[in-house]
C-alpha cells in the first residue's frame, strides 16, 4: 500500500517541476503532462461563453508510467477584463461533470468574470459533457440484480431485507472489477487540478466547488496549502471527518426537511388537494404512495422522488406527483395555483413533455432506476477514498434510522454500495492546515436536505473558517443560484479582494410562489446579515439559475 509520502512527493515534483530542471541522467515523468499544450475550442456543447480542450493526465500520480495516461476535459469562460487568475468550480457528486459549469457562472456573475476565468473540469472517471466519452462505467450484470418488483425498504422481512442488499453489492463488486477504480479518487483527481492551474499559468487556484465539490476543494487546499487561493465551499460536507458520513445522514436531514419546510409549504400552496395542516399532507402522501405502488411503482422509488429534494425543480416535481396523484385517487382535475401555475407549467413541459393541464397519474409515475449501467466515479470516490463500515453496519443503521426517519431512513441502510466495498484506500488525506484555512469560506442553507447543516459547521468550526450560514434556505446550492443578494455580495467581494466576511447568517429567499418568507426554527438562528428585498419578477437569468441549482442538487442526490 502507497503512503501519504508518496503523495507528498509528488505534489513537490509538482510544484518545482516548471523551475527546477530534471536531472540529466534521470528524466522528470511529470515533464511531459506539465509540458503539453493546451489546445482550446469549441465545447462539445452549446455555450457562447466557453472554450474546451481535454488535457492528458498520468493515470497514477504517485507511479507515472507511459501508456496509461487518461483523459480529462476542462473548459474556460475567460476574464473580459483585467485578469487576476481563474476559479476552478465543480458541482459536486461524487462524479457531476464541470465543464458547462464555467460559461453558465461567467454568465450569472459577470463582475466576478471580468477579472477571473471560469474554469469547468470533467473530473476523472466522468469522460466528457456532451462529447461520446461516457467515461468510467460499470456494467452490472442483470442477473445478479433482484427479479422483485414493488420493492418497500418498510418490509422488514429476511426475504426484503436481502432483496435489497442485492443491488448494492452487484454495483460494488462490479465497479471493483474495473481497473480504473483505484485510480479515481479525490486524492488523485486534486493532482489533476494543479495541472490545470501550472497549465494556466497560475501560481495559486482560486476554487468554488458545491456540495462534494466542498470536500475536493479542501482536499486540495489540505494536499497544496501553498497553491490554494480564494476558496468557497457551498453546500458543504464535513471536510475535516468522514465522507461517508454525508451519505449516511440523509435519512435524517431528508425528514427534517420534508417535516419542517416541504409540507409545510405543500399546505399553504395546495390546500384543498393536499391538505391544510402538516398532518393533512403527510396523510395525503401515504395515500398518494399506496396508490402509485398499486400501479406498479415500486414504494422505494416513489419515496426517493423527495430524497434530496434540494432544488426549486424538484420540489415542483414532488408537488405534481403528489397532486397528479390525489386527482387519479379522487377522479378530479383541480386547476394549480394561481402563483404556481406558470412554473408547474414550464417543470411540466421540461420533465414531462407536456403542459400541466394535460398531465396525468400516469405521466408522472417514477420509474424504476436502470441498474445495468451505473457511472462508476461516484463509488469509487465515495467508498474508495476512506475506509468504508461493513454491510452488516450500514443494516443496522437502516433498523435506527427507519423508525425516526421513514421517508428514507429504512431505504439508506439497505441500499449503500459502500457496505460492500472491500479495497482500502492507497493514500491518505490530510485535514486543512491553517495556512490554507485561512482562505476559505463555508456557505451553507439551513434545511439543505443534501449536505446537512451541522457537518458544515463542524468542519468549518475544525478549520477556524467563517461561516455563511441561510436561515430558512432549504436547498442544495446557494452562491449564484438562489438569487440571495446577501450571499451573493458576501461571496464575490470575497473573490474581488475584500477581507473574508465573518460569520454571517443570511435571510433567506421566499419559497416558489410565495412572496414572503415564513420563518422555521432550525439550527442556524436569527439572521444577522443584510435584508434580502421582495423578489424581483423573473428576469432573464432566471431560467440559467433554476437549471444550474437543479442540476448541482441532481449531480448529488445519489
Amino acid at each position: 500500500m502507497r503512503t501519504s509520502k508518496a503523495g507528498l512527493a509528488v505534489a513537490v515534483s509538482i510544484l518545482v517541476a516548471a523551475t527546477a530542471p530534471a536531472a540529466a541522467t534521470t528524466p522528470d515523468p511529470l515533464a511531459p503532462y506539465l509540458t503539453q499544450k493546451v489546445e482550446w475550442g469549441s465545447c462539445p456543447f452549446k455555450d457562447a461563453k466557453a472554450q474546451c480542450a481535454r488535457i492528458t493526465v498520468p493515470r497514477d500520480w504517485s507511479a507515472p508510467s507511459p501508456g496509461t495516461d487518461l483523459k480529462v476535459a476542462i473548459s474556460r469562460a475567460a476574464a473580459t477584463g483585467e485578469r487576476r487568475g481563474a476559479i476552478l468550480v465543480n458541482p459536486g457528486g461524487p462524479g457531476g461533470q464541470g465543464t458547462s459549469l464555467a460559461g453558465a457562472l461567467a454568465g450569472l456573475e459577470p463582475a466576478v468574470n471580468e477579472h477571473y476565468d471560469f474554469v469547468g473540469m470533467d473530473p476523472r472517471g466522468t469522460g466528457q459533457e456532451g462529447g461520446d466519452d461516457e467515461g468510467f462505467v460499470c456494467r452490472v450484470p442483470t442477473g445478479r440484480l433482484p427479479a422483485e418488483a414493488g420493492l418497500d425498504a418498510r418490509d422488514r422481512s429476511p426475504a426484503s431485507i436481502l432483496a435489497h442488499q442485492r443491488t448494492p453489492r452487484a454495483v460494488a463488486e462490479a465497479c471493483q472489477s474495473d481497473a480504473l477504480a483505484p485510480y479515481v479518487t479525490t486524492w488523485q483527481t486534486t493532482h489533476d487540478m494543479d495541472l490545470i492551474r501550472a497549465l494556466l499559468g497560475d501560481e495559486k487556484l482560486n476554487y468554488l466547488g458545491y456540495s462534494y465539490g466542498t470536500w475536493l476543494g479542501a482536499k486540495y487546499a489540505s494536499l497544496f496549502p501553498k497553491r490554494a487561493g480564494r476558496m468557497v465551499l457551498d453546500s458543504s460536507v464535513n471536510f475535516e471527518g468522514r465522507l461517508q458520513a454525508a451519505f449516511e445522514a440523509f435519512p435524517k436531514i431528508d425528514q427534517r426537511q420534508f417535516d419542517r419546510v416541504y409540507a409545510p409549504w405543500l399546505a399553504r400552496r395546495f390546500p384543498d388537494q393536499l391538505g391544510k395542516t402538516v398532518g393533512e399532507v403527510k396523510k395525503t402522501f401515504e395515500r398518494v404512495r399506496g396508490y402509485f405502488r398499486d400501479q406498479g411503482v415500486s414504494p422505494d422509488v416513489f419515496d426517493h422522488v423527495f430524497v434530496g429534494n434540494g432544488s426549486t425543480r424538484q420540489w415542483l416535481v414532488g408537488a405534481l406527483v403528489l397532486t397528479k396523484g390525489v386527482a387519479a385517487l379522487d377522479g378530479t382535475k383541480p386547476a394549480p395555483p394561481a402563483a404556481l401555475a406558470a412554473d408547474l407549467d414550464r417543470v411540466s413541459r421540461a420533465e414531462f413533455g407536456v403542459p400541466v393541464a394535460r398531465l396525468t397519474a400516469a405521466d408522472v409515475a417514477p420509474p424504476e432506476p436502470d441498474y445495468a449501467d451505473v457511472g462508476g466515479t461516484r463509488l469509487a470516490v465515495a467508498c474508495g477514498d476512506q475506509p468504508t463500515r461493513a454491510a452488516t453496519w450500514y443494516k443496522l443503521l437502516s433498523d435506527l434510522q427507519g423508525p425516526a426517519y421513514p421517508l428514507f431512513g429504512w431505504a439508506y441502510g439497505l441500499s449503500e454500495p459502500c457496505g460492500f466495498w472491500s479495497d482500502l484506500p492507497r493514500h491518505q488525506l490530510p485535514t486543512l492546515p491553517a495556512e490554507a484555512a485561512k482562505n476559505v469560506l463555508v456557505v451553507q442553507g439551513e434545511f439543505d436536505p443534501q449536505t446537512g447543516y451541522e457537518q458544515a459547521e463542524a468542519a468549518a468550526r475544525a478549520a477556524g473558517i467563517p461561516m455563511v450560514s441561510v436561515a430558512d434556505s432549504p436547498f442544495h446550492g446557494q452562491y449564484a443560484v438562489s438569487k440571495n443578494s446577501c450571499v451573493d455580495g458576501l461571496v464575490n467581494g470575497w473573490f474581488l479582494g475584500a477581507a473574508r466576511p465573518a460569520a454571517t447568517i443570511c435571510p433567506g429567499v421566499p419559497l416558489p410562489g410565495e412572496k414572503t418568507v415564513y420563518p422555521v426554527t432550525g439550527p442556524a438562528g436569527e439572521a444577522t446579515g443584510q435584508a434580502v428585498p421582495e423578489p424581483a419578477p423573473r428576469d432573464a437569468l432566471s431560467p440559467t439559475r433554476e437549471r444550474l441549482q437543479a442540476r448541482i442538487s441532481t449531480v448529488n442526490r445519489g
